[in-house]
């Protein structure tokens, strides 16, 4: 395994983070566990989870999967060995069951109480804001739509507020952003670099693969210039990066046989787009997942690469894409299709 150090810390995290999304809906507690067990032992020590998850989002699963890594710690006592990341979700239509919508003092506290209870443990070492409190470009959107009825006020001081306190408390390490825009991340270190005392937010977790590069407009800059780390999520696009869709094939019990709305990944241009990426792995005796993982393993701006799998023949493979390197071929060949169908799947 290879390591990166989070921004303005000297805590050291796998350059393959440890995605949970599917632990409690699409993969059984035990699954989970033999998941945890299958990536610590394989040198991965960077969790990443949400009080949301697992998804799609519904009331009879909310925080299940916080629940299974809970459980995991307590049998195995591995809780000082992992870096353990979560989420608070914000004010969205499907998330109004999750206590008072939005970032407020109270619904942060909540939130982050709620996590620990589930998580058992006594302290979450990165915790997010899983997508803006506010109506902007996020979960599939290119530009950004002004909208005259939005009156959202801006909280971005008073949030960071809330976080200081849990830090102080020790309840919370370090903080992080998650869909997040240049503008809001710049926002946020503003606030920190002007009132000294407010947490910085070290991370964003954004979507980042060959079907959605689109970090590298604008949050790339901000993320070399402040220093401030990608953690890419859906880095093979909801799987249609492995391959296994192509020919119109739905595999049983995969994430689109199985909930055919996540369908952000699998339009027509991101189909052209994953035929021709398959054709240069092939070429250069690669199979597609580790030649997209690897490309975003190799980003210089990537703190972590989120991966997600549903069978430990997947997880084993992704972890193992740490140790592909691709050469000055591919990379030019991957150049050539961005070209070509730049980021199909915003």
């Amino acid at each position: 395994m290879k390591y990166s150090t989070l921004p303005h810390t000297d805590i050291k995290v796998s350059k393959i983070c440890l995605g949970t999304m599917t632990w409690g809906n699409q993969n059984t507690e035990a699954e989970g566990h033999e998941q945890m067990d299958y990536a610590l032992e394989h040198g991965v020590n960077f969790f990443d989870t949400a009080e949301l998850y697992p998804v799609p989002v519904a009331p009879k699963y909310y925080a299940d999967t916080e629940r299974i890594i809970g459980n995991w710690f307590e049998k195995t006592g591995n809780r000082e060995k992992v870096i353990l990341a979560s989420k608070i979700a914000g004010k969205r239509e499907d998330t109004k069951f999750v206590r008072q919508p939005g970032f407020s003092r109270e619904s942060i506290i909540s939130a982050v109480e709620g996590s620990l209870e589930r998580l058992k443990t006594d302290y979450i070492d990165l915790y997010q804001l899983h997508w803006p409190d506010r109506k902007t470009n996020f979960f599939g959107k290119r530009g950004y739509p002004y909208d005259l009825t939005d009156f959202w006020e801006d909280n971005f001081h008073q949030i960071l507020e809330t976080l200081r306190d849990l830090i102080r408390e020790g309840k919370i390490r370090h903080v992080g952003l998650s869909n997040e825009t240049p503008w809001g991340i710049m926002r946020c270190l503003e606030e920190s670099k002007v009132h000294v005392t407010l947490p910085r937010m070290i991370t964003v977790q954004n979507p980042y693969s060959l079907l959605n590069r689109l970090f590298e407009v604008g949050n790339s800059e901000v993320a070399h210039r402040e220093k401030i780390g990608l953690l890419a999520y859906s880095p093979l696009g909801f799987g249609m990066l492995s391959g296994k869709y192509l020919g119109d094939r739905k595999p049983e019990h995969s994430r689109l046989a199985l909930f055919p709305e996540f369908n952000r990944y699998s339009g027509a241009n991101a189909v052209r787009a994953t035929e021709k990426y398959y054709e240069l792995a092939q070429q250069n005796d690669l199979s597609l997942t580790q030649m997209a993982l690897a490309y975003v393993n190799s980003r210089p701006f990537l703190t972590s690469n989120i991966i997600g799998a549903s069978t430990l023949k997947q997880l084993a493979e992704n972890i193992g894409s740490i140790d592909v390197s691709l050469s000055d071929e591919v990379l030019a060949g991957i150049e050539a299709i961005h070209e070509e169908i730049p980021n199909p799947s915003p």
